[in-house]
C-alpha cells in the first residue's frame, strides 16, 4: 500500500500557535491524504493519547511531531510519560523532536531516546516533512 493512499494521522505537540499553523500548512502541502491534530502542551497529548489507546488503538497518530519546551509537561516529560504508560505497544507511532533548540546536549538526549526517530530544527521545510513521511517525487 502507497504512503498516499492511506491518511496519514500526525500529532503535532508544540506550544507555539503560529508554528503550529505554518507547521500544519506546509504538512498539507507535503502530503495530501493527512489528518493533523495540534495541542498546546505534553500533558493535552497524553490525555488525548490514552483515550485513544483505550478506545481505538488503531488510530494511535502514526507520528507525532514533539516541541521540547512547553509549559505544563515539555517534550522530555511528555516521552517519560508516553514511555511509562506503555502507549504504543506496537511501536505504531514514529516520534521525531521538532525544536528550535540549536543545544547540542538536547539534540543528543533526543537520539538517546529509543522512542525517537529523529531530532529536526525549526522551523520545518517541505522538502524536509517529504523526507520525514518518506514521500517520493516520483
Amino acid at each position: 500500500m502507497s504512503i498516499l493512499s492511506k491518511t496519514i494521522n500526525v500529532l503535532l505537540v508544540d506550544d507555539d500557535e503560529i508554528n503550529n499553523f505554518i507547521s500544519i500548512k506546509l504538512i498539507k502541502k507535503a502530503l495530501l491524504n493527512t489528518s493533523i491534530t495540534a495541542c498546546l502542551n505534553g500533558k493535552f497529548a497524553i490525555d488525548q493519547l490514552v483515550e485513544l489507546q483505550q478506545k481505538d488503538p488503531e488510530s494511535l497518530p502514526d507520528y507525532i511531531l514533539l516541541d521540547i519546551n512547553m509549559p505544563i509537561m515539555n517534550g522530555w516529560d511528555f516521552l517519560d510519560e508516553y514511555n511509562r504508560l506503555g502507549i504504543d505497544p506496537l511501536k505504531k507511532t514514529k516520534i521525531y523532536i521538532i525544536s528550535s533548540s540549536v543545544f547540542s546536549n538536547d539534540i543528543s538526549k533526543a537520539k538517546s531516546y529509543p522512542l525517537v526517530n529523529d531530532f529536526i530544527s525549526k522551523p520545518l521545510n517541505v522538502d524536509r516533512i517529504k523526507e520525514i513521511f518518506g514521500v517520493n517525487e516520483n
